[in-house]
């Protein structure tokens, strides 16, 4: 018997968009779900945003104050899409409320931030899914498995990209996402927080880091209005950007491999550049976002002039089997949101966590932390 579950949105820019078509497609993909989400109500403080949400989603009410959700009954999980200096009062709140809760990542400014988000998740007894979404997607699901199954051999080390854009011209509106007090760390939070996800999921703990950041564009147009995404702005009183543009990052994990992690928000000429080489003894496993579907692997006992194939995922990976029937049928991000929804959704199902939690939010956070004061002092800092 499926029953209804009532969720929310707070906050409806892109991210809350596609949470929202994320609960609308999973019981399409995973329709054994014991449970259904049922819109009910969309909270957003730009005048009119709720209310085209709700027409155009079929969300059954709408608000411009958060706390009217953590009070309403109907409401049992709760997706926090808002900028990320509201997540920690947001993510508590919710929390204590008995509200189950779906936040993005990197779940607040700070490492203490995430802590008191999963404090509050645990105390209460509720489910908590973070946002790292790129763990989802059925190639990288299958470069675990390889790894874990020794066919690389042991890993000596990996490197991890998420080179974007998005913050790359000069005219880019001085938002949110630039201000220390409210976007926290930068490209830090933003790009580097999916890096550190995505090199634990693969390699384990990081047990220390050394790093070294920059900004590159150091001014932008303040915004007249109300903004969504990456806005460009022009006129403007010109304001400081206050965090990082850039970030490289040498790494070292608890087995005793290494790692380099280099995020940018300004890189011209690359869109969506994520993905990962990880190296072992005995081959290696390569994946790029942009092609998604796909998967490098080598392996054998050549070592010397060993090549490479191309493994396109299929049914037997991840949770591939859910979108496609055959193999090299592309999936997109958007998909992988589906993914997330369903670990959060079978979480609450069954009282278990599924997917990125929490904890892993804290982990992330506690390595950026590390970061920033790694960049301040030139020092390795351990975690």
């Amino acid at each position: 018997m499926v029953s209804a579950l009532g969720v929310a949105v707070v906050g409806f820019g892109w991210m809350g968009r596609v949470h929202t078509q994320a609960y609308a497609r999973v019981p399409h993909h995973f329709p054994q779900l014991p449970v259904r989400p049922e819109l009910v109500t969309v909270v957003e403080d730009v005048p009119g945003r709720a209310e085209e949400a709700a027409e155009r989603f079929g969300f059954a009410s709408t608000a411009r104050d958060w706390r009217e959700v953590a009070a309403d009954p109907r409401v049992h999980a709760v997706s926090i899409t808002a900028p990320n200096f509201l997540h920690r009062e947001i993510g508590v709140a919710m929390a204590e409320a008995g509200k189950h809760i779906w936040i993005e990542k990197p779940v607040g400014l700070t490492a203490a931030d995430a802590r008191a988000v999963a404090d509050a998740v645990v105390k209460a007894g509720v489910q908590g899914t973070v946002g790292f979404n790129y763990r989802n997607a059925p190639a990288v699901a299958y470069a675990r498995e390889l790894i874990a199954a020794g066919e690389i051999g042991t890993v000596t080390h990996v490197r991890v990209r998420l080179f974007s854009d998005y913050a790359a011209h000069p005219e880019g509106a001085l938002t949110w996402r630039y201000e220390r007090e409210r976007g926290g760390s930068g490209v830090l939070g933003d790009l580097a927080s999916h890096g550190v996800d995505l090199a634990r999921f693969l390699l384990g703990d990081i047990t220390a880091l050394t790093a070294d950041s920059a900004i590159f564009v150091p001014e932008r147009a303040r915004p007249t209005g109300a903004t969504a995404g990456h806005t460009r702005a022009t006129g403007g009183e010109l304001g400081p950007v206050e965090n990082e543009d850039y970030v490289n990052c040498l790494l070292r994990f608890a087995s005793g491999a290494r790692g380099v992690l280099e995020a940018s928000r300004v890189a011209v000429g690359e869109q969506n550049n994520y993905g990962f080489e990880v190296h072992g003894t005995k081959g290696a496993v390569l994946w790029d976002f942009r092609r998604m579907g796909e998967l490098g692997v080598s392996r054998g006992t050549a070592y010397q002039d060993q090549s490479v194939s191309t493994v396109f995922v299929g049914p037997g990976h991840g949770a591939y089997a859910a979108f496609q029937p055959g193999s090299a049928n592309a999936m997109g991000y958007d998909d992988l949101k589906v993914i997330e929804a369903h670990h959060f959704l079978r979480s609450i199902a069954e009282g278990i966590p599924h997917g990125a939690t929490l904890a892993d939010a804290v982990h992330s956070a506690t390595a950026l932390d590390a970061m920033s004061r790694s960049a301040e002092s030139g020092a390795w800092v351990s975690l």
